[in-house]
């Protein structure tokens, strides 16, 4: 009975501190990426904002696979990640001191650019710390992961209460915590340090291979979608906030932290739907939610805009999180690093880039000389977040249509 007790009180400060890396890297994300578009604005640099969020795009294209291929082979997890948080802390300071200070626009792009590189990876590479020692992650991931949403919701309300929703303070309040990231590292057990791959080439070492994973109809299905649900997403944080702003709610960034409260009733009933649901309802249900969402926003009023916010966070749980535990189960433990890595890429990068882009030239197109057509805006992104849900129920196939069973059980 007491060892039961000590083991039990052992799992404990696990999940702890599993909760409290995903808590703190959670804050020191949106501390940057919430705020960033009106940040901008305030600066006199809204030509840059879909160039700046289109870096995150760029970095996604190249630093997760490497960094993944890195963990998986090379380094303790635990240190990659220890190591770019420091380098984030670093980025993310000097590219808000360029900002505050009004620096030559290319400059503070390149060091925005910067900042991507060193960011891109850590969420995934996060994920895969977690992953490794759960126990049963269809169950235990969702609880876990609702912490990097607390963790959002604090990032934003940090700014906020600092005043800092237009001025480049948030970025070097969330370079400290990025900091604290790296401190927190120390408080990890280093997970198994893999062993030193020889022989390897410049594909493998960029972590290209992962690319392998798309040869299974079922997993490329899930890539695609993924990268073409992120294409309408990418509408979410650059023009919400300026939304809100003309409908005259002040504190966007505490405003715009709705979704995660919906995103974290999400994380405690995800594990209930996959042991219930198939997989194909429950990719399908966070596409649904993506369609409605964007609909809500059209119809460009106060209410229903801050209604449409709020179902961010069941949209973004139901895809990209069942995205993320598929992966974990469905793929080998020698690549789960690269999964996660390829999972980004597809979401972060070639989604993300066409959708930044695109939606700055849908934005534009949208434009009239009294302001925004906001219906017409929303109207178009609900549109092709239900195109892609079509492309989703058409394409998965049948044969993979069933519940996703654990690991440990089906091994």
């Amino acid at each position: 009975m007491t060892s039961l007790r000590v083991f039990k009180t052992l799992r404990r400060a696990e999940y702890f501190e599993l909760m409290g890396l995903f808590f703190i890297q959670g804050a020191a994300m949106a501390a940057w990426f919430v705020p960033l578009g009106t940040v901008l604005d305030a600066h006199g640099m809204h030509h840059l904002k879909a160039l700046a969020f289109a870096t995150s795009a760029l970095a996604a294209f190249v630093s997760p696979l490497m960094f993944g291929a890195m963990a998986d082979r090379h380094a303790s997890p635990v240190k990659v990640l220890r190591g770019l948080s420091i380098a984030t802390a670093i980025a993310m300071a000097l590219a808000s001191a360029a900002i505050h200070f009004k620096l030559n626009p290319w400059l503070v792009l390149a060091l925005i650019q910067l900042h991507a590189f060193c960011t891109a990876p850590n969420w995934s590479i996060a994920t895969t710390i977690v992953f490794a020692r759960l126990k049963d992650a269809k169950k235990e991931f969702g609880p876990v992961r609702a912490m990097g949403t607390i963790g959002w919701m604090a990032g934003c309300w940090l700014v906020s209460a600092l005043g800092a929703d237009t001025s480049a303070l948030a970025g070097f309040a969330g370079a400290v915590v990025w900091v604290l990231v790296a401190g927190f590292t120390f408080c990890l057990p280093e997970l198994e340090t893999p062993p030193a791959a020889a022989h390897l080439t410049w594909h493998e070492r960029l972590g290209l291979d992962a690319l392998t994973l798309l040869r299974n109809p079922e997993h490329r299905v899930v890539f695609i979608t993924t990268a073409l649900y992120a294409i309408p997403i990418a509408a979410f944080y650059p023009y919400s906030p300026a939304h809100m702003q003309e409908l005259g709610l002040t504190h966007t960034s505490a405003w715009m932290s709705l979704g995660q409260i919906t995103e974290i009733i999400g994380m405690f009933t995800v594990g209930v739907l996959l042991l219930k649901w198939r997989l194909k309802w429950i990719f399908a249900l966070g596409l649904a939610a993506g369609v409605v969402r964007f609909a809500l926003s059209a119809v460009n009023g106060k209410y229903w805009l801050l209604a449409g916010v709020s179902l961010h966070g069941v949209s973004f749980v139901y895809f990209f999180i069942t995205g993320q535990i598929y992966l974990e189960q469905r793929v080998e433990a020698a690549w789960r690093a690269r999964a996660q890595a390829l999972m980004t890429l597809m979401n972060n990068g070639v989604g993300n880039l066409i959708g930044y882009l695109g939606m700055g030239v849908w934005f534009t197109a949208c434009g009239r000389p009294q302001g925004a057509n906001w219906i017409l805006f929303w109207a178009g992104v609900s549109l092709v977040v239900a195109v892609v849900l079509v492309f989703f129920w058409v394409a998965y196939p049948k044969t993979s249509d069933g519940l996703l069973r654990s690991r440990h059980a089906r091994e």
